[in-house]
């Protein structure tokens, strides 16, 4: 079996920030081909690790060795770009040979009368084999929604920036690829577009990312840096979760066994032995270490509430025929719905199609063109936005919590504090009295999670709440929506929290929203076989392979060879079409009796080896098809 070939070493790395330890003496390795995921709780020094493995940070001891000649990529949460450039001069400043090629063929076809100009652009094309490159790139760019290429990059929004950022990167084709919460920004069909992307190429990831779904199905390794201490498990997230739970399992054992030996233990040293002997001086110095284990608790919290909140009355929020449009732009018309007690709402659609514009109207913030919301008298609103929260300088967590209340209310009238909220959303005591500037972007996002709980609405709506959230915390927050009584509206691009949390969607498309009766995997199945049955359709009508290529997997029933054959007919007919097209393009200038006769005699090849090709290719296709 061959070796798998090392691209980098991390090397018994630490990380400090005054007294606040990130981590220590942190040792593994990226190999070729790996598809690597880190995952950890917000503050642990993730972003840290990234920076200083893709050279933008040192460590304060240890060392990250990299291949010689290795082409890294970093995709991070805050791309910096050239605010100067357009779209495209940003795609082509790259230092990558098969792009600036393309560059160049693109110029000269905008001026065709410079025939040697043409002819070189052409053969660079033909040397790179860059003609399915073309295609990619462009494709690429589509499905990233970067379709102006001339937009100015100080225009763009942030969300069009790290699209534009990720764009680069995966055009560039680095060597190892690092991804700092990669799906950020990216509404549902770009994730499932990225996801089936990177799982088919040949890259080396590795990456942070919270979308459990990306995590399964795109990553074959996961390492989870716990309490300082990494392990690695060798699968994706379905084996991490498995494999991690019999680790907690082993390890809730082993504390119980600590526990016993620590209470015989400390029974012997409150007798206050003598090291008398090596046997009893050893006994005294273990003792510390038997203590340490036996009272290292775990500082995961299981959310189990039975909130009190206020009651629902019958009326919860009536919507009437409400539309909104800016400008020409028309989001929705005439949408009617009338709310009930207990319901939980999933809102899915494509950016700018006015999800978060919906919301501010529910909520009343903003007010619809036409129609109106009605909202009933007990209903009290918690609103999570995606602006986050505005401390007050050297204002610590505890106090800022404290400003929103003092606890919520539970059955039989028990509450929790403000200080026990904090707890089950994983802020310690020591951590209460943080000042807020000194928490990561997870961790104020955790914080201001609990401004808006704390206030023990009955009508809770979530803007993006996943955004930023590290897998524990949202594992702590599912479980807390899971036990929630009131009425819930979810906005999310998480499939994997969408499914767990709500019982249908909200569908926002063109001009309209659609009521759908299940989860986001339901709508995602019902889609397919929708695109299936229109696939079908324009198969039938299909007269060449140009028109229309067969997804992969309609390529299931072809043997290996069949499949490589298919594939490269399909590459070998497009590349033959363009040589045609250049061609045929010949025969609009002045050409000598010799030069036409010549050009024809090429034509003519060309066409039968299209031919030839094409009728081999239905050939496939109908073993495809039977």
């Amino acid at each position: 079996m061959e070796t798998p070939s090392a691209l980098l070493s991390v090397e018994q790395i630490s990380k400090s920030y005054g007294t606040l330890v990130l981590f220590s003496d942190l040792s593994f390795g990226i190999n070729q081909g790996q598809k690597m995921a880190l995952i950890a709780k917000n503050g642990s020094g993730k972003t840290s690790l990234l920076n200083i493995i893709a050279g933008f940070d040192e460590p304060d001891s240890g060392q990250v060795v990299k291949r010689k000649d290795l082409k890294l990529g970093y995709l991070s949460q805050e791309p910096q770009l050239d605010q100067t450039l357009t779209v495209e001069q940003s795609i082509f400043a790259a230092e990558n040979p098969t792009l600036k090629a393309i560059d160049a063929y693109n110029k000269a076809l905008k001026n065709p009368d410079n025939a040697e100009a043409m002819q070189k652009a052409f053969d660079k094309m033909e040397a790179l084999q860059a003609w399915d490159f073309e295609t990619d790139y462009k494709q690429i760019l589509s499905k990233l929604k970067l379709d102006n290429l001339d937009q100015k990059i100080s225009d763009l929004s942030g969300g069009q920036r790290k699209r534009l950022a990720l764009a680069n990167l995966i055009l560039n084709q680095p060597d190892l690829l690092i991804l700092d919460e990669p799906t950020n920004h990216l509404d549902l069909e770009m994730i499932e577009w990225l996801e089936d992307y990177l799982k088919s190429s040949s890259l080396t990831l590795f990456m942070v990312t919270h979308d459990r779904y990306f995590l399964d199905r795109v990553c074959n390794h996961i390492i989870e840096l716990d309490q300082q201490q990494l392990y690695p498990y060798k699968g994706n997230y379905a084996y991490y979760v498995e494999h991690r739970a019999n680790r907690m399992e082993t390890e809730a054992t082993n504390l119980a066994k600590a526990k016993q030996l620590y209470k015989s233990e400390l029974e012997w040293m409150r007798r206050q032995p003598k090291a008398r002997t090596t046997k009893s001086k050893s006994r005294i110095e273990n003792f510390q270490d038997i203590k340490d284990r036996a009272t290292n608790r775990r500082k995961d919290h299981k959310v189990n509430l039975e909130i009190n909140m206020e009651r629902l009355g019958s009326k919860v929020i009536e919507l009437h025929k409400i539309s909104k449009a800016y400008n020409d732009k028309v989001l929705f018309q005439n949408f009617d719905y009338v709310f009930k007690r207990g319901e939980r709402i999933g809102i899915i659609g494509k950016n700018g199609t006015g999800k978060s514009t919906f919301l501010n109207i529910v909520t009343g913030k903003n007010n619809p063109d036409s129609g109106k919301v009605v909202i009933g008298e007990t209903i009290k609103i918690g609103y999570y936005t995606q602006s986050g929260i505005k401390p007050k300088p050297q204002q610590k967590v505890i106090d800022v919590i404290r400003e929103y209340g003092d606890y919520i209310p539970l059955k039989k009238g028990r509450k929790i504090s403000a200080q026990q909220l904090l707890e089950q959303f994983l802020f310690d005591r020591k951590k209460q009295y943080d000042f807020v500037e000194k928490l990561s972007g997870g961790e104020k996002k955790r914080l201001y999670l609990c401004t808006v709980l704390i206030q023990n609405p009955n009508f809770l709506i979530l803007d993006e709440p996943t955004n930023d959230l590290d897998i524990i915390t949202l594992n702590v927050l599912e479980q807390f929506l899971l036990d929630y009584p009131g009425c819930l509206i979810v906005v999310s691009h998480d499939r994997y929290f969408m499914d767990k949390i709500v019982d249908h969607l909200f569908v926002f498309g063109e001009r309209k929203i659609t009521d759908f009766p299940g989860n986001y995997s339901d709508y995602r199945a019902i889609k397919q076989l929708e695109q299936n049955e229109k696939y079908a359709q324009s198969n039938e009508k299909t007269s060449t392979p140009a028109e229309v290529t067969p997804k992969a997997s309609t390529t299931s029933k072809l043997s290996y060879q069949e499949q490589k054959e298919y594939k490269r007919l399909e590459s070998d007919i497009k590349k033959l079409e363009r040589e045609k097209e250049q061609l045929e393009a010949k025969f609009l200038n002045d050409l000598s009796p010799e030069e036409i006769k010549e050009n024809s005699i090429k034509l003519q090849d060309i066409s039968d080896k299209i031919d030839q090709k094409t009728e081999k290719w239905f050939e496939i296709s109908m073993k495809i098809d039977a």
